[in-house]
Parts: structure tokens; C-alpha cells; sequence
């Protein structure tokens, strides 16, 4: 008998181990279950040029000029210009409006300044007073100290007064001309003609000096802005012609180098050259891409080629070059290191000279969030 309750308690201790044992499985198989978000990335496939294909370039374009355009003197938003609509309505400028050089955007509540300048005015004209019973005194003073009639006591006394009441006057006019321009600066007008790119305030708003209003833009002319490698900086002078073409527009602009920096980026190892382009007809806009090729640049024969935001320091090898590959025709990915021995740059394209195929898919952007062998979510 007591074998049998000892095999008895031996067998419910296994059954009850056995239990908190799968109980511990579920648990953690529940508490492994939820996946961690994959990183997103954009790729771009591995490209052969094609022989004697001219190099391009691609350029982003800015408008000549924008600026934030805040507030010095704050207050509460009193008014703001109106203009009509294409629906024929009133409103506030907005935008997309193009206002001219000199135009009031918006005005804060100016009681508050006109009455400061309006007690800088009595101010003013008490000073002027004292200035003139002063100037009258001394001159009367010197009168008759230079007849000995006075002594020299009050001859200083009567010249100290006027000086006293001189500072005064100064000092008035100042504050004068200071409160005036308090009250010039609750107005926030346009230093230029150019179109409003967003507006930051509506009426009632309460502003604090340097709070921006509005944004503005001159777009008469406009900057395509690229970058180029040391190989191609020879060929680029200041004010050399330059075409350049857009996807969005059939006809080609002209312009000319204006601007070339002296020194290459510390990351991507580029120059950055602008060419200014004259834009009366608003045809390029502030963000568009252009494309443009540099004269007497081609392409050597039938090689391989990445973007150069595709490259990275070969995490194996810190003075060798990889890029990183996103294999798998399912989303999502899995990604591996490869090193690669590049060639020289052409445009925004760098040459691989070995240790990648065609139609494989490296990793453009998000190469810093991920390592090799993860996986990602590619983003098209």
C-alpha cells in the first residue's frame, strides 16, 4: 500500500510538472509571437549603361530667394490683405499669391504703439521747451558775465542747464524715433516680388517679435542645385552656358554656372554646383527635378552601375566598399552585406567593377537602419 501511494504522488508530481511545462511554452510562445516592425527601405536595381551614353545629372531647383518674413513687433493680428479668389470671393492672401515689393501682409494691433509714440511726442516737445528757456538763459548769462555784470558761478551754472536740457532733447528724439519705428514694424510687408509659399497667422492670432508670418519666394530666376565628383570639376567654369530639361516640361531652359563650391562634401564626396536659370513665365517651380549633362562626358563601355547613395563602408572590411542587397522576390526582404570594388563616379552613378549583377537590388535608403541579414519592408 505504501508503494503504491508513493507511485501514486510520483506520478502527480510528473503530470503537474508536464503541466507547467506546456503552461510555460504557451506563454512564451504568446510572449515571442508579436513580430517587431520591419524597417522600410528604398532600392533601386544594379544597372548596366549603355556604351557612349552621355552622363546626366540630377538637379533640384530652388527658387532665387526665400525667406521667413517675422514679426518684430508683437501683438495681436488686426489685419491681414485680402484678395479675391478665383471663385471671385474675398479672402486672406494665401498661397500661391504673388504679392509685389512693398506690400502689406498683415498688421498687428497698433493702438498700443501710436500711443507710445504719441507720449514720445509730449516728451519731445517738454524737452524742446526746457532746451529753449536753457538757450535763452545762457545766452542772457553770457551777456552779462561778458560785461562782468555776472559771475563766473553763474555763468557755468547757466551753461551746465543748457547742456543738461540739450542731452534731454536728444535723448527725446530717440525715444521718438524709436517708438516710430515700433509702429512701422507692426506692419509685415514683402521686401520683394515673389509668391507667398505659406502663410503662418490668421486674424486674432497673438505673435511675439520673430514669429514668422508668412514665407516668401522669388522665382524670376531659380538655381538648379547638383552635385558632381573631383573627375568632373575640371570641366565646369563660372558662367559657362548650361541647358537643362525637366520631366514635367518639353522645353529646354538655358542658364549659366553662377555658383561652384570650393570644397567636396565630407559624406558624399561631391561638389556642389548651382546654375542660375532666368524664369519670367513661373514655368520651374521650387522642388522640381532637372536633368542636365555636362559637355564632352561619356560613359566608358557596357558597365555597371549604383547610385551613390547605395554604397556603405564594408561593415567586414573598414577600408573596403559594400553595398547592401535586398534578395527575396517577397516582401519582405532579407538583407545581405556584399563588398563591391567601385569604379569612378558619373553623375549620381558610381561604377561597380565587381561583386554585383544586374537586376540585383540594393538598398538606396535606410542602408544606416538595417544590418546584414535582417529583414525590411521595401517601399516603392
Amino acid at each position: 500500500m505504501i508503494r503504491i501511494t508513493n507511485i501514486f504522488r510520483a506520478d502527480t508530481c510528473v503530470v503537474v510538472l508536464a503541466g507547467l511545462c506546456a503552461l510555460t511554452e504557451i506563454g512564451c510562445s504568446s510572449a515571442s509571437y508579436e513580430p517587431r516592425p520591419l524597417t522600410p527601405v528604398r532600392t533601386s536595381q544594379v544597372k548596366e549603361i549603355v556604351t557612349g551614353s552621355e552622363t546626366r545629372y540630377s538637379a533640384n531647383i530652388v527658387p532665387r530667394a526665400q525667406v521667413d518674413l517675422a514679426f518684430k513687433s508683437g501683438g495681436y493680428v488686426e489685419t491681414i490683405r485680402q484678395v479675391r479668389g478665383a471663385d471671385g470671393r474675398i479672402r486672406n492672401v494665401d498661397t500661391g499669391d504673388w504679392v509685389t515689393k512693398g506690400t502689406v501682409l498683415a498688421v498687428v494691433r497698433q493702438k498700443d504703439y501710436s500711443d507710445q509714440r504719441e507720449q514720445a511726442r509730449a516728451q519731445l516737445a517738454r524737452a524742446q521747451s526746457d532746451y529753449d528757456h536753457a538757450k535763452l538763459n545762457f545766452d542772457r548769462t553770457s551777456i552779462l558775465y561778458s560785461t562782468q555784470s555776472a559771475t563766473k558761478p553763474d555763468f557755468d551754472s547757466a551753461k551746465a542747464q543748457l547742456d543738461s536740457s540739450s542731452a534731454a532733447l536728444s535723448n527725446a528724439k530717440a525715444a521718438l524715433a524709436q517708438t516710430q519705428t515700433a509702429l512701422d514694424d507692426s506692419s509685415l510687408r514683402a521686401p520683394f516680388d515673389g509668391w507667398i509659399i505659406k502663410r503662418s497667422v490668421d486674424i486674432g492670432a497673438l505673435v511675439g517679435p520673430s514669429v514668422a508670418g508668412f514665407t516668401i519666394a522669388d522665382t524670376t530666376s531659380v538655381r538648379a542645385v547638383f552635385g558632381v565628383p573631383d573627375t568632373a570639376i575640371g570641366r565646369i567654369r563660372l558662367g559657362q552656358p548650361q541647358p537643362i530639361t525637366t520631366d514635367a516640361i518639353t522645353e529646354e531652359f538655358h542658364g549659366r554656372v553662377t555658383a561652384i563650391s570650393p570644397a567636396a562634401d565630407p559624406k558624399s564626396r561631391v561638389y556642389s554646383v548651382e546654375v542660375t536659370v532666368p524664369n519670367p513665365r513661373n514655368q520651374l517651380k521650387a522642388g522640381m527635378i532637372a536633368s542636365l549633362a555636362l559637355g564632352g562626358e561619356a560613359m566608358p563601355k557596357n558597365v555597371l552601375a549604383v547610385p551613390l547613395s547605395a554604397v556603405i563602408r564594408d561593415p567586414a572590411n573598414p577600408q573596403g566598399f559594400a553595398v547592401l542587397l535586398a534578395e527575396g522576390n517577397a516582401d519582405p526582404a532579407t538583407v545581405h552585406a556584399r563588398p563591391v570594388e567601385l569604379g569612378d563616379a558619373y553623375g549620381n552613378m558610381v561604377l561597380v567593377l565587381g561583386g554585383v549583377k544586374p537586376g540585383e537590388r540594393v538598398i538606396t535608403a535606410g542602408s544606416t537602419l538595417v544590418r546584414s541579414g535582417e529583414q525590411v519592408r521595401v517601399m516603392q
